[in-house]
């Protein structure tokens, strides 16, 4: 019977001075402890320790550390999902009688969480404009806790005046959280939008939907949240601990992978879409281009405050657009030229190596007035990392087809 149990409890321990390009991969549920004394003595809130697999382990750790200095902030977690990440901040942040605020271009799934489970727990939501920063301040009431901003808006791509908006919160004591996944912590640093400035204005939290640039392939779900305060990452470790909201280490795993590889993904799909985008602009078919970086987008000035500097004179953008199509062209028309591209697969998400095409109806995801909008068809267009030439071509012989 000796040779099952030598199976687990084999004396042969391997040499601790292995070292590879990547991070090793750690897999547990169960932490084991050398001694009594040592698990009250373990702090893996400050991850001096580990002390349960859901509570972190070296590869979370590793993770979440390298998420925190790409983001300038310094605490991380790790959630399941972008959508986990946003929800994690408002179940750690708000409660009952609290009111949040949401920029009417929010990511739709934000605005339903708003709508349903914050509602029915007694916390209220106004939407404000996100193309004026008077509005939002019209808007804040001593009951506000919270203010989420999105840079730019989903789907619609406006650029707020994050300046602006911060410096309001700031100055009412109204906390601030960013989603940040479209800036991906390259674009700018959410944490010192004015570093210039004494005690740096920035947001007090990003959350980040690493499914998208970080992971890279299409193939990962997982979120972070980050923060510079210590009060607040005790208050979403806290939360985090007792909803258990763990992530596989394979997934860490893939994350890690590609996060050497995510500046140059992230920039080479940026001069994609700003050369697609300057192409759409051209086309008869189009009565809109929505992209920051393109001047007489929606919010290009705030994007060029923000996004633009000295080290980058090009500034960084996402390599994601939309653009309105002439309102004349019928919802089957633009269906139609959706389903006949043969490169642009439709889909949700962005991010990953195969580019992506969305329809949307401004009327059925906005509340307020978008003036700076034309009217027509939304198409939202997530490029990957094929030939500029290629996709550039698809869209055409689509365009030829049906919209003409």
């Amino acid at each position: 019977m000796k040779r099952p149990t030598d199976l687990i409890h084999h004396p042969y321990q391997p040499p601790a001075d292995f070292q590879a390009p990547q991070p090793g991969v750690f897999k547990a549920s169960t932490v084991i402890f050398p001694d009594v004394a040592s698990i009250a003595q373990r702090d893996w809130m400050q991850k001096t320790g580990y002390t349960y697999g859901l509570h972190g382990t070296p590869t979370t750790f590793t993770l979440e550390e390298r998420l925190a200095s790409l983001e300038g902030g310094t605490h991380a977690l790790l959630v399941p999902s972008g959508l986990a990440a946003i929800a994690h901040v408002n179940l750690a942040l708000l409660n009952q009688g609290d009111e949040v605020l949401l920029p009417d271009n929010v990511y739709g799934p934000n605005k339903a969480l708003a709508a349903h489970e914050l509602n029915r727990w007694g916390i209220t939501t106004q939407h404000y404009d996100p193309m004026s920063c008077d509005d939002l301040v019209q808007r804040l009431s001593p009951r506000t806790r919270l203010v989420w901003l999105e840079a730019p808006g989903s789907v619609s791509m406006e650029f707020p005046d994050l300046l602006a908006m911060v410096g309001a919160c700031r100055e009412r004591g109204v906390l601030c959280a960013l989603d940040n996944t479209w800036g991906a912590g390259l674009a700018f640093n959410a944490f010192d939008l004015l570093p210039d400035q004494p005690g740096a204005l920035g947001v007090d939290i990003t959350a980040h939907a690493l499914t998208k640039y970080p992971s890279g392939g299409g193939d990962v779900l997982m979120g972070s949240i980050v923060t510079r305060r210590d009060d607040l990452a005790q208050a979403l470790k806290l939360t985090h601990m007792r909803l258990g909201t763990g992530v596989g280490a394979n997934d860490v795993e893939l994350v890690l992978r590609a996060l050497p590889s995510m500046d140059l993904r992230y920039r080479a799909q940026d001069q994609a879409a700003r050369e697609l985008a300057r192409w759409c602009t051209k086309q008869a078919a189009v009565a809109q281009v929505l992209h920051p970086a393109l001047p007489g987008a929606p919010g290009h000035d705030h994007w060029k405050r923000v996004c633009v500097s000295a080290q980058a004179p090009e500034g960084l953008a996402a390599g994601i657009f939309s653009i309105v199509l002439n309102e004349r062209f019928t919802t089957q028309q633009v269906h139609a030229f959706c389903d006949d591209l043969q490169l642009f697969k439709l889909g949700y998400s962005w991010g990953g190596p195969i580019s992506l095409v969305m329809t949307y109806q401004m009327a059925a995801i906005r509340r307020l007035a978008t003036p700076h909008l034309q009217s027509g068809h939304v198409v939202r267009l997530c490029i990957g990392l094929e030939s500029v030439e290629d996709l550039r071509a698809d869209l055409q012989q689509s365009m030829a087809r049906h919209l003409r």
